[in-house]
């Protein structure tokens, strides 16, 4: 007899076409973030673009609950799908609340390490959209899962060596504060990645 899963996700792929869509808004804003960064402090337009994928990715979340709220037999268990909704909203949170404290705090010129920083957070995201569809199958994801791995690792070294050159250069201690938070922001949607790209490997493993 054929498992429930095979039976449904033949029928029901809103679920996948969903988290898809997640996906790509949150490749669209870490590219947005990583162009802002670059352009700074000129483009505050492209943060209120962020904020508009931002917007749109909370859309996508509650359309995710509303189909699970309506049916009764799921692809994946509805423990996996609200976890994975939510944790690729949280990429998107945390890219628009790093586009916000930079407007907050008025930043008027951007650091090395805050484009490498936002360079392998669009990486991360290209990874997780590029694995994501072998969700629909339970298709061996592991090449996505481990570079999002290898990018999370390389942006812990990176926050660290830019949190350390901040006290190590005699820069003005409200700088120091102001780029502390924002390096910090953009290790956590980094590491927002890495969540993702677990969750996915363990709901594949479990489904094979």
């Amino acid at each position: 007899m054929a498992r429930l899963t095979e039976v449904f996700t033949g029928r029901d792929t809103r679920y996948f076409e969903l988290f898809e869509e997640s996906t790509r808004n949150g490749v669209r804003a870490a590219q947005l973030l990583a162009e802002f960064i670059e352009k700074l402090p000129d483009s505050p337009e492209l943060a209120k673009a962020i904020g508009a994928v931002e917007s749109d990715t909370d859309r996508i979340t509650h359309d995710i609950v509303q189909h699970l709220n309506a049916t009764f037999v799921t692809p994946l268990e509805r423990e996996d799908i609200l976890q994975l909704a939510s944790a690729l909203d949280d990429i998107v949170d945390l890219i628009d609340e790093t586009a916000d404290l930079i407007l907050l705090y008025k930043v008027e010129a951007p650091m090395d390490e805050a484009s490498g920083l936002a360079d392998i957070l669009v990486q991360a995201c290209v990874a997780l959209e590029q694995g994501m569809p072998r969700l629909r199958n339970f298709g061996d994801i592991r090449h996505y899962t481990i570079k999002v791995n290898q990018l999370e690792n390389d942006g812990d070294r990176l926050s660290r060596s830019a949190i350390a050159g901040l006290f190590d250069g005699g820069i003005d201690p409200m700088v120091v504060i102001r780029w502390k938070d924002i390096f910090e922001r953009l290790e956590d949607a980094i590491d927002a990645t890495e969540r993702v790209a677990n969750i996915l490997e363990g709901i594949v493993i479990k489904n094979r």
